[in-house]
């Protein structure tokens, strides 16, 4: 009698998952060159062997953590686009809520300069929301959309990073529900009401780009009074 199955067995996804999430935990603790295979199977409570099985290497492993944080992002931001997150509460906590116990291992990754898809989702996404407030805009960008979304991932990404700083100054621990409410209320006073009026970034604007002109002339300088080569001399 031959058996057939549709899917992986509900146990081994089971174990994926605690082998992930142990991962995430060691790598958030020790950093990726200091955490092993060893460690992060005892933590998950299977062998080395079962880590290998499921994820060959800890770069793959790290790359599938990756992975999953990417896809939790994409989640959270589609129901933020939906509308349904707004309605259902406190945007910041139900992110919190979703990230919270993977926070250390983001912070630290980023740190290391690594995360790359997380960064490089979160950067897609800033992309989306832009591409639908531009057409809104009665000034044009004056800079690309993607280097946009790249600058504000990362200032998104330094509260998470610097969240010991964060809460210093804000003298509250951000990640209480106290510092989810005041962070909620800041972000959206700080974007809501921009720094600068249309008038004062356009004055700015002009001043960088008569920089931006000295120093294309100084270059065309440099270039016409650099002695001719002599390969022969």
């Amino acid at each position: 009698m031959t058996v057939t199955t549709t899917g992986p067995d509900p146990e081994d996804l089971t174990a994926r998952a605690r082998i992930r999430d142990a991962a995430m935990q060691h790598f958030g603790e020790h950093g990726f060159e200091r955490a092993t295979i060893r460690g992060i199977a005892e933590t998950a409570g299977v062998s080395s062997g079962l880590v290998r099985h499921h994820f060959g290497s800890k770069q793959a492993l790290r790359e599938a953590c990756d992975a999953y944080l990417a896809r939790m992002i994409r989640r959270l931001n589609d129901d933020v686009r939906s509308g349904d997150a707004l309605h259902k509460g406190n945007p910041v906590a139900t992110a919190k809520a979703a990230m919270g116990p993977y926070q250390q291992y983001l912070a630290r990754a980023l740190a290391e300069g690594s995360a790359e898809t997380v960064f490089d989702e979160m950067v897609e996404l800033s992309e989306q929301w832009l591409a639908d407030l531009d057409k809104t805009r009665s000034d044009l960008p004056d800079v690309d959309r993607k280097t946009r979304a790249t600058v504000g991932t990362a200032m998104a990404l330094a509260i998470a990073v610097l969240h010991k700083h964060v809460s210093r100054g804000m003298g509250v621990d951000l990640f209480s529900p106290e510092g989810d409410l005041l962070l909620a209320r800041t972000l959206i006073d700080i974007y809501s009401h921009p720094m600068l009026s249309l008038d004062d970034a356009a004055d700015v604007r002009a001043v960088l780009d008569r920089i931006q002109a000295e120093q294309t002339k100084t270059d065309r300088g440099a270039t016409l009074r650099r002695p001719e080569e002599h390969p022969h001399d």
